[in-house]
């Protein structure tokens, strides 16, 4: 059963200077509301009618209000009630004349008779205005399912009105204070008030900053502000409840959009997990350091199935891929040994077509494509359709494969969940991996199924994050070079990877050795003799 839609709601975070850094106006909801019961909350409620309805407001229009909010429409009715509901909850008044003037303090106090009557009211009769623009859209939160009642909250930061102090309204709320932002986190550690997820994250987010306009001008430029969804899901510990930082998120969203919970969390060898409509995962029975849980294989189609990477040639693996239905056709990303080998045991068994690049040197020889893909080739698999996307770097004959009906891209090992990639050489190279994530940046693309791992959602954003990774990962080759004079690889090791347990040196040594190829190709750095140096650009005259 699909969970209650949640009902549109904003909250307003009002910053001011205190003794001892930043402080915050929040209130405790009565014990016995409705919804975060005795919780210590920031002032906000869900949406009015009448607020969309307000056209008394500057700064924003509604276009700009809802762009922001990537919202169709409608979105500056979120501005509205955040300073609705702060006014009617928390007594401070967010609100401005025609020139932009904001309300004093004397005249805000005078106004407290209107706290209890519709809030356009106020506006109309003291010719006052929202000021939209003085408020900075930062955190997006959704309710879990499985609460009584749920909010869709936009959560919005302003600077407080010079000498209001504000009060609860003794209804919905029984207490407020103004509270350092760092205290208000030790006291809810403490047990000494309640704070729920969201108000916790958020007030780790900004404790960082030492005074309220560098959080507010922070706030102002995010680029994006991104969506806390917490849903549950089913597995061995039973239901669990997961958040944007879990690796299950975004695939246990993806798996079951209707928020019923019963989506799986466990990621087992042989037991296939449906992830839509189209694509059932089975994983293999070969965990490990370079593994993770297992080789993911992948079953595409309706009907008459295509399965990528079918993995190492275990057979109670292939035992399971042959049980998912009728084999047609069979796609490999690339021809190391723990996701090609088993492709021939299924085009024995099934007579299924083969498609890939043919393996390098010291690969999977028994991989043998009937045909070979080049970049942008399609393979047609009845109502849906698969793209072929070359990436070489992790492998030189590496291809990603994009699902062009749910824009799902099955990565292989170009993006792993959970990890960076091992880029080996000779075969392994840099240059071409770094320009292999760029290129996905300009494709469509949903979500990553990757080779190893749950799914992974922000696709971009993930590539971004990989791409800015191995950069800064180069920056420390480039430092360490500049610190050492002429290494060997051996001596930089411990320096690029001071982040990463010795244990693993060893594999972070193939990785290191891409990067300084890189870097000699582009002409950043010499090798000789097994010693590298670095190259100073000369100054420009």
């Amino acid at each position: 059963m699909a969970a209650p839609a949640p009902r549109p709601a904003a909250t307003l975070m009002l910053l001011r200077q205190g003794m001892g850094g930043v402080e915050t106006l929040m209130l405790q909801r009565t014990k016995n509301a409705a919804f975060l019961g005795g919780a210590y909350v920031f002032p906000g409620g869900a949406l009015d009618a009448s607020d969309g309805e307000c056209r008394r407001v500057l700064g924003l229009t509604d276009a700009q209000a809802s762009e922001r909010l990537k919202l169709a429409s409608g979105g500056l009715a979120y501005y509205v009630a955040a300073v609705r509901e702060c006014f009617e909850e928390a007594g401070v008044l967010l609100a401005c004349d025609s020139r932009g003037i904001a309300v004093s303090a004397h005249r805000a106090e005078k106004l407290m008779a209107y706290r209890h009557r519709p809030f356009l009211e106020l506006l109309e009769a003291e010719d006052l205005y929202v000021p939209a623009g003085a408020l900075a859209y930062f955190g997006h939160w959704i309710t879990a399912p499985g609460r009584p009642r749920r909010f869709d909250t936009r959560f919005f930061l302003a600077l407080a009105p010079e000498g209001q102090l504000g009060a609860h309204d003794a209804n919905e709320t029984v207490h407020d204070v103004w509270i350092g932002l760092r205290e208000a986190l030790e006291r809810g550690k403490r047990g000494e008030i309640e704070l729920v997820f969201a108000t916790k994250h958020t007030l780790m987010d900004l404790s960082r900053f030492s005074e309220p306009r560098a959080a507010f001008e922070h706030a102002m430029g995010l680029p994006e502000v991104p969506t806390n969804r917490a849903c549950w899901a089913q597995g061995r510990e039973g239901p669990r409840l997961f958040r944007r930082a879990d690796p299950q998120y975004f695939e246990i969203h993806w798996s079951d959009p209707e928020e019923t919970g019963q989506s799986s969390y466990d990621l087992v060898a042989g037991v296939p997990k449906r992830l839509d409509r189209y694509v059932t995962r089975l994983t293999a029975p070969n965990p490990g350091m370079m593994t993770g849980p297992g080789t993911n294989t992948y079953l595409v189609g309706e009907g008459e199935l295509a399965v990528i990477d079918p993995g190492p040639a275990i057979d109670s693996h292939i035992e399971n891929i042959l049980a998912c239905g009728t084999i047609r056709w069979v796609l490999c990303t690339h021809t190391h040994m723990d996701h090609s080998p088993a492709a021939a045991a299924i085009k024995k068994a099934t007579g299924a077509k083969i498609y890939g690049h043919p393996a390098p040197a010291g690969q999977d020889a028994t991989f043998l494509p009937d045909e070979v893909l080049s970049h942008d080739g399609r393979v047609q698999l009845g109502t849906v359709s698969l793209r072929a996307v070359h990436t070489p770097g992790h492998a030189s004959n590496h291809l990603c494969y994009l699902l062009e009906q749910t824009r799902m891209l099955f990565t292989g090992d170009h993006v792993m969940q959970g990890s960076t990639v091992v880029i080996n050489p000779p075969d392994g190279d840099m240059r071409a991996y770094l320009r292999s994530l760029d290129m996905l940046l300009r494709e469509d693309i949903a979500i990553l199924a990757p080779g190893h791992g749950y799914l992974i959602g922000e696709p971009h954003d993930e590539i971004r994050r990989l791409i800015a990774h191995r950069l800064k990962r180069e920056g420390k080759v480039r430092d360490a070079l500049a610190q050492l004079g002429t290494p060997t690889l051996e001596e930089m090791l411990p320096l690029v990877y001071d982040d990463v347990p010795a244990r693993l040196h060893g594999l972070a040594a193939r990785s290191l050795a891409a990067h300084l190829d890189k870097l000699v190709a582009e002409g950043a750095a010499r090798a000789e003799s097994g010693r590298y140096t670095l190259v100073q650009s000369q100054p420009q005259r």
